[in-house]
């Protein structure tokens, strides 16, 4: 085929990639004052949407423009567009004044993934920061799914206040399982709680894990991230068994503006899940 006639075709795949799919909002569930989750339908025919834990939408309102959001549902339920947003711009306020039976549009989905399968066989720790909380969620779903294949459990939570804690509910069910480890800390504690105080790097040392055979999945502000990738390593976990969640600056999705462009990584594309040991120099460096 000559290079004339596959012109047509290269353009036809460019642009479908920024044509977004019809969904519908069958559900909306409040989770703290400025953060709520959101379940989508297909707009026609059923919903079958495939994604791997980490990966990322890009969600466009209607006059007012597109995100990325992270897929915070079960990845074993394709039945089911489960997103859970934070309200910091004008396209996510406009998203949280929509209302069950409005529509949305959807691209994706996006990126790379956390290596969850690779990690089968080995213990694994989750550590999120507020709303980081939300790209790890389909990990856990994928561990409960799967629980036989991988071994001890450890999940370390930290936010700024008790009133920030996101997905109560499902956090309180896995305090009441034996095979897994939770650890909730808050920055600042109110007169009814009664757990840990202080940053979540401070509860790595209550993590139970074997160091040569563990996998740690990291997702949060990235100066949380970095420090407890030391502190991770100051308990002998390799940096290549150490991956993070990047956010940056992420417009098209698809690698095409660069307007996330990240020192010669694009983060919609090469990410936004990395291995700590490929970006620890450049997480150290802000708005690059």
């Amino acid at each position: 085929m000559s290079l004339s006639n596959n012109k047509p075709i290269e353009t036809q795949i460019t642009n479908s990639a920024f044509i977004p799919e019809l969904y519908v909002i069958k559900r909306i569930r409040k989770e703290t004052e400025d953060t709520f989750t959101i379940e989508l339908a297909a707009e026609y025919g059923e919903t079958s949407f495939h994604f791997k834990p980490g990966q990322f939408n890009m969600l466009y309102v209607h006059g007012c423009g597109e995100v990325p959001i992270s897929i915070s549902g079960n990845p074993d339920r394709p039945d089911k567009l489960v997103h859970t947003i934070r309200m910091v711009g004008a396209v996510t306020r406009a998203i949280r004044r929509l209302k069950v039976g409005d529509i949305l549009g959807v691209r994706g989905p996006y990126g790379s993934h956390w290596p969850i399968e690779k990690a089968e066989g080995q213990d694994i720790v989750v550590v999120s920061g507020g709303i980081g909380l939300a790209p790890l969620r389909p990990v856990l779903y994928h561990i409960l799914n799967n629980r036989e294949k991988y071994k001890r459990i450890s999940i370390l939570y930290g936010t700024r206040m008790p009133s920030d804690i996101i997905f109560q509910k499902e956090l309180e069910s896995l305090r009441g399982r034996f095979d897994f480890d939770l650890y909730v800390t808050v920055d600042r504690a109110d007169k009814k709680w009664m757990g840990n105080v202080g940053v979540v790097t401070t509860l790595i040392k209550n993590a139970n894990f074997d160091p040569v055979n563990t996998t740690a999945f990291l997702c949060g502000p990235e100066i949380m991230m970095r420090y407890t990738a030391v502190a991770f390593q100051q308990r002998e976990l390799d940096p290549k068994n150490i991956y993070v969640s990047l956010e940056r600056n992420m417009k098209c999705g698809v690698g095409l503006c660069g307007h996330c462009q990240y020192t010669g990584k694009i983060i919609c594309k090469d990410g936004p899940v990395f291995n700590y040991d490929s970006v620890k120099d450049l997480i150290k460096k802000r708005e690059i």
